[in-house]
């Protein structure tokens, strides 16, 4: 069987994420499974990730070969690293504000 998750977790706050990626995880054991993604969270674990640009395979590897490369998926990597770090902090001066 073959699962195509196309944007399954975008619009989740990160804690939601983490919760439906791990049951995404479970389903998608001993088939073969397809996920289309920005937030890059979920794609972590993946055997082989294919970085498009401009509708060309720009990249391609796991997880680990890709950052040690530095190149695209790097970039968006540490800028979504980035992001959600602010928007923790964020989280955090709210709550003290309240």
């Amino acid at each position: 069987p073959i699962l195509i998750l196309d944007e399954a977790t975008s619009a989740l706050d990160t804690h939601t994420e983490r919760e439906i990626q791990a049951s995404l995880d479970e389903v998608s054991q001993n088939r073969t499974t397809l996920v289309i993604a920005h937030r890059l969270s979920t794609v972590v674990g993946a055997d082989e990730i294919l970085v498009l640009k401009d509708g060309v395979v720009a990249e391609r590897g796991t997880h680990h070969q890709l950052m040690r490369l530095e190149g695209i998926y790097y970039g968006m990597w540490e800028r979504q690293r980035a992001a959600d770090e602010a928007r923790e902090n964020l989280a955090k001066v709210e709550a003290q504000v309240e």
